[in-house]
C-alpha cells in the first residue's frame, strides 16, 4: 500500500485534524496534527503512533498544548502487552492491542486494518484509551462490525456509544458522525 493521507474537519468543535499512514522498516507509521478549540482555548496535539507488520502498537507519542499547558506523553507497550505512560506502568491497560486517541478519528483505523473484516463480520476488542484532556490511559472495550465495503459499526464502553463509520480504502474513517469529516485525501 502507498503512503495515504487525509485532512478532517471536526464537527462539534472548531478544529482540524490531518494524518499520514506510512510504512517504514517493516512497521507501520500513524503521524498526525491535530489543531482545535477545547473550551476556549487553542489546542494543538502532535501524535505518532507505530505500530508492527500486525497492525499491534508498540509506541505512541503526543506532544503539543491545551492552552497554556504542555503536553508531553510517550506509550509503550511490550511483546506481552504491559502498557507504560511516561514510564509508569499502566497495569489496566494490560492485554490491549490499540491505541485509541480520544481526540482523533485516526487511531479507529488501527484496528480495522489489523482485523481485517469482511463484510457481515465482527469482532470485539480492547484498546488503551489515552483519555483527552487528562491524558490518561485506560481500557476500552470496542467492537467493530463491517456492514459494507465502506461501512462499520463501532460501539464502544459495553454499547454506551454506538455510530457507524464510513471509511476509505485505506482504512481512514472519512465520516464520523456528529464529530468529524473528511475534506481531503478521503
Amino acid at each position: 500500500m502507498a503512503d495515504q493521507a487525509i485532512l478532517w474537519r471536526r464537527l462539534d468543535a472548531p478544529g482540524h485534524e490531518s494524518a499520514r499512514l506510512f510504512s517504514k522498516d517493516s512497521s507501520w507509521h500513524l503521524v498526525g496534527t491535530a489543531v482545535f478549540a477545547h473550551e476556549r482555548q487553542p489546542c494543538r496535539l502532535d501524535y505518532v503512533v507505530v505500530c508492527d507488520s500486525g497492525w499491534r502498537t508498540v509506541s505512541g507519542r503526543v506532544t503539543g498544548w491545551v492552552g497554556d499547558a504542555t503536553i508531553e506523553v510517550e506509550l509503550s507497550v511490550d511483546s506481552a502487552r504491559r502498557w507504560r505512560l511516561n514510564g509508569v506502568a499502566c497495569p489496566t491497560a494490560e492485554r490491549s492491542i490499540d491505541l485509541d486517541l480520544n481526540f482523533s478519528p485516526s487511531t479507529n483505523l488501527l484496528p480495522i486494518r489489523r482485523l481485517g473484516l469482511v463484510v457481515g463480520q465482527e469482532a470485539a476488542v480492547q484498546a488503551a484509551w489515552l483519555r483527552f484532556p487528562s491524558f490518561t490511559l485506560e481500557p476500552l472495550a470496542q467492537r467493530y462490525r463491517r456492514l459494507d465495503a465502506t461501512t462499520y459499526r463501532y460501539e464502544s464502553a459495553g454499547g454506551e456509544f454506538v455510530t457507524e463509520l464510513r471509511v476509505n480504502a485505506a482504512g481512514f474513517v472519512t465520516r464520523y458522525p456528529a464529530y468529524w469529516d473528511a475534506e481531503a485525501g478521503g
